[in-house]
Formats: structure tokens, C-alpha cells, sequence
């Protein structure tokens, strides 16, 4: 059995410290880098060590980057609920890292040669990295893909591989890249320039990957308005005041000529714009002096359920089409399991009284013949619901968002970072709106074309370009995900069964 490199003391210090690295990579720090070297520093605390160990170092490491990087969600659930989130997480963090020290056990036994050392193994590291992060991004109650590596690289030269591989497949180049660079150090059976050649030339290749070219099919003029009302969950507005917000901050545009469509944020309104007179009075108000169909949200009751639900609406009109949120947020839109969960925790589950169904609407609406993708909040994490929006025929993408709960922490940050990786992986603009910022207008470049501060009353007008373009990662969906993570996993099957046979020998 190989020796650790880190006795196991000085790999749980070394774990804890990679999570607050890890997290600085990520905005509002941004120091995309980071990234890597956090991930190397995980890899070299696994090197030899035993399955107990192994998750004991992983857990750790997992705990220390949860605990900082969504520290902004105590503000809305509270200290207990944050800390149980990164804990789960961090479990999965922990299960990771057993299968990957098992990994740098059984494939050098197996595969001994350069290629096995400086080839295989990376591909079965990463490949083991993305299958943990896929596992926790879908489950339990749908997951939580928050946190992804490759979220990291909004601002990176690796952004470029977003359009060719998506967020799964960027974040497993980059673990290849690191786990080739450590293979590099630890490996003496070739020469040493030949090795540190082999990694330049990997990195040099991922780097220098040419972005997907978008070819543009004319422009939409967009008109967003971000309110700033006191639309957090706990603020006590009514649903009146917040329309009153959005209203407020729209009335300036009505002198703007050519608008094609009005966007408002999550957090207009808790009201169901379907049944109450008020605020489908507001809604035809706002259509009508902008001479152009509004999108905005509200709580839809339909069939006994609660929806959260964006409406395209039109003056004369009223609801042409609606999107209900796809997920929830577990715990935060609704409580799954209620009566199981609510004895460990009646206080706190109690303050939980929206209880919203998963919709199952499509993900576009048809505004004037423009084909527009829809989306509300953490659905910018959905891989899945960005890309069938486009195989749906979305030409650009309207990401609807309430982060008044988290006031002036990272997570409008990040979260306006993952808008601008959507848009290049997807090649679409982009038009992020919020109740209160961060709110941007983005090119399918990622570039921001326009921005709203935080907390601020402020709109928007820009033609925002349109496109049908299908990416590599439209394209092949999430398949390039199984595949790498099939890889891994089958490696590390391969590897052990191959490693037993040899120790049976």
C-alpha cells in the first residue's frame, strides 16, 4: 500500500484549509485559481490513506468549504438549517474521497506504467470528482448543485470551455488538469521534462479551446425593472407593497418606444395574478403603457396546489402562458416529509408555511414569435431545465430571481456568476433579474452589458441579441456527464477487482 504523503494530523489541517481557498475562488472574491490549488490540496491529503481516514479528510474538507461558501443561507433558514445543509454535503464530499483514495490504491497496483500513473488515474480522479457532484446535485429532494468546482470560473481563460462540455464536464478537465499535475510530481518512471511537457500540453490545450461561435438571429428590446421592495420572506410586506415596488420602479419606462417585452423579478407578488382583480389590474396597467407583454410571478392556486409560477401577460389579454418553478427549494418553498421532519425541529419548520408543488409546465414562452427561456431563482443551477429550455427553441434566456433574503452576501455574487456561465455554455443572452441585484444584462459571450447595483431602484433597456446556435453542451446534454462519471466509477470497479486478483496471485 502507498505511504501517505500527509500523516493524517497534518491532511485534516490541510483539508480544512482548502475550504476557505476553495470558496475564495468563487465570487465576490472571484480568484478563479484558487480552484485548482484547493483541489490539489484535497488530492494530496487522500494519497495512501485507508477508507475510514479517507472520508474523515474529504468530510472535513467538504464541511470547511460549505460552512463559508453558503454561509449567506443562515440569513434566510438560520444558523441550525445552514449547518445541517453543509453537513449533508459534506458527507458526500467525504464518500467522494474514499472512492478516490481507493483510486490512487488500486490503479497503480493494477496499471503500474506511465500511461496508468500519468493517464488512467487522473481520468478515473476526475471522473470520480464529477460523479459525486452529479450524485449531490440531484438528490436528496432534488439535490443541491450549489458549489459546483467549475462554478468558480465565470472570469477564468477555462470559461471557454463551457459552450464544448458544460458545468460538469469544465469541472472535470479541471480536476484532470490538477490530478495529472500531481501524478507529475509523485511519478519517477519518466523523465521529468517529458512529464511537466505532457501537463503544459493539456493545460495549454484546455485553455486555448476556442470559444463555440454564436451567430446571432436579431435582437429583443428588454425592459426590466428590479424594485427593491421588501420582498425578503420574513419582511411582513403585502403583496400589494410589493407590486407597488415593481410598479414604481417600471413607471419611468413608460415613455421607452419599441419594448418588445417587460420583465419583473421572483418577488413581485405573493398574490395569484389569475384570480385577483388587483393585481391583474396592475399587470394590464403596465402592459398597456408599455405597449408590450409583461413577464412576471406570482403564488398560482390551481387544483388544490400552490405554484410558484411566471406569467406572460398581456393587456386585454391576461395570462398568455405560465412556467411553475420545476424545484422548489426543499426546506426554504416547501417542507418534503413534513410530519417526519417537524418533531427534531417544530420551531423552525413551523416558519415554513408555503408549501409549493414542482411544476411540470414547459420552460418557454412564445412572446411575439420569440421563443424565451424561463427560469426562477436556484433553476440557474438545473442543468437540466437550462438545456431543454433551448432544445425547447429558446433564443434567449430570462433568469427571474428573489435574493432578498441573503442581503449583501455572496450569494447574489455567485449566483450572477452561474447566469453568466449559462450563457456561454447555452450561447444565449442572458437577462438575470432581481428584487433587488444583482441584475444584469448578459451577451452570450458571458460579458455583462449592463448592471444594477444592490439594493437599489433601477431598470433596464437593452436589445439583447438572439440565437438559435446549439452548443456542444446543449448538444449532448448531461450525457457527457455519465459518460465521464461512468468512467470513473468503472475505473475504480476495474481497478479494485484487478487489484484483488493480483493480491490473490
Amino acid at each position: 500500500m502507498t505511504k501517505p504523503i500527509l500523516p493524517l494530523w497534518a491532511a485534516l489541517v490541510v483539508a480544512a484549509g482548502s475550504g476557505p481557498i476553495m470558496d475564495a475562488a468563487f465570487p465576490d472574491k472571484g480568484v478563479w485559481p484558487l480552484a485548482l490549488v484547493a483541489v490539489a490540496m484535497v488530492l494530496v491529503t487522500l494519497v495512501g490513506r485507508r477508507a475510514g481516514s479517507a472520508f474523515l479528510v474529504g468530510f472535513v474538507a467538504g464541511l470547511a468549504f460549505y460552512l463559508v461558501h453558503i454561509q449567506w443561507a443562515s440569513l434566510f433558514l438560520g444558523l441550525l438549517p445552514m449547518t445541517a445543509l453543509s453537513f449533508l454535503e459534506s458527507l458526500f464530499v467525504g464518500l467522494g474521497a474514499v472512492a478516490m483514495t481507493l483510486a490512487y490504491r488500486w490503479i497503480p497496483r493494477v496499471w503500474p506504467t506511465s500511461l496508468g500513473r500519468l493517464a488512467l488515474l487522473p481520468v478515473v480522479l476526475a471522473g470520480l470528482w464529477t460523479a459525486r457532484e452529479a450524485w449531490s446535485a440531484v438528490w436528496p429532494y432534488g439535490g443541491f448543485s450549489w458549489g459546483r468546482l467549475a462554478m468558480s470560473q465565470s472570469d477564468s481563460p477555462l470559461s471557454s470551455l463551457f459552450p464544448w462540455l458544460g458545468i460538469s464536464g469544465t469541472g472535470f478537465a479541471m480536476v484532470l488538469l490538477v490530478a495529472a499535475s500531481v501524478e507529475v510530481a509523485r511519478f519517477g518512471g519518466v523523465p521529468r521534462l517529458a512529464r511537466v511537457t505532457a501537463v503544459v500540453a493539456l493545460g495549454t490545450v484546455l485553455v486555448a479551446l476556442p470559444a463555440w461561435p454564436v451567430v446571432a438571429d436579431g435582437t429583443m428590446r428588454v425592459a426590466a425593472a428590479q424594485g427593491n421592495g421588501k420582498a425578503g420572506y420574513f419582511d411582513g410586506s403585502t403583496a400589494n407593497q410589493l407590486l407597488q415596488a415593481q410598479l414604481d420602479a417600471t413607471t419611468p419606462l413608460f415613455d421607452e418606444r419599441g419594448v418588445d417585452v417587460v420583465l419583473w423579478p421572483e418577488g413581485t407578488t405573493y398574490a395569484d395574478p389569475l384570480t385577483d382583480a388587483y393585481t391583474a389590474g396592475v399587470f394590464d396597467y403596465i402592459s398597456s403603457n408599455m405597449h408590450a407583454p409583461l413577464i412576471a410571478q406570482g403564488v398560482t392556486h390551481r387544483n388544490g396546489l400552490y405554484y410558484n409560477t411566471a406569467v406572460l401577460w398581456e393587456a386585454g389579454k391576461g395570462a398568455l402562458d405560465l412556467y411553475d418553478k420545476k424545484h422548489p427549494v426543499p426546506f426554504g418553498e416547501y417542507v418534503p416529509d413534513r410530519s417526519f421532519w417537524r418533531p427534531f425541529a417544530p420551531d423552525l419548520i413551523d416558519l415554513i408555511g408555503r408549501e409549493y408543488t414542482p411544476g411540470t409546465t414547459d420552460t418557454v414562452f412564445d412572446v411575439n414569435g420569440v421563443i424565451v427561456g424561463i427560469n426562477i431563482c436556484f433553476d440557474i443551477v438545473d442543468d437540466q431545465i437550462l438545456a431543454e429550455s433551448v432544445q425547447q427553441g429558446a433564443q434567449v434566456i430570462f433568469a427571474s430571481s428573489n435574493t432578498a433574503d441573503f442581503g449583501h452576501t455572496d450569494e447574489s455574487a455567485q449566483q450572477l456568476a452561474i447566469a453568466r456561465i449559462r450563457a456561454m455554455e447555452l450561447g444565449r443572452s442572458v437577462v438575470n433579474i432581481s428584487t433587488v441585484g444583482l441584475s444584469a444584462v448578459i451577451a452570450p459571450d458571458g460579458t455583462i452589458v449592463q448592471q444594477l447595483p444592490w439594493f437599489t431602484v433601477g431598470t433596464m433597456v437593452q436589445d439583447v441579441a438572439l440565437s438559435s446556435t446549439i452548443t456542444p453542451a446543449v448538444f449532448l446534454g448531461r450525457q457527457f456527464e455519465w459518460l465521464v462519471s461512468a468512467l470513473g466509477l468503472a475505473g475504480l470497479v476495474i481497478g479494485g477487482i484487478g487489484a484483488r486478483k493480483k493480491r490473490g496471485a
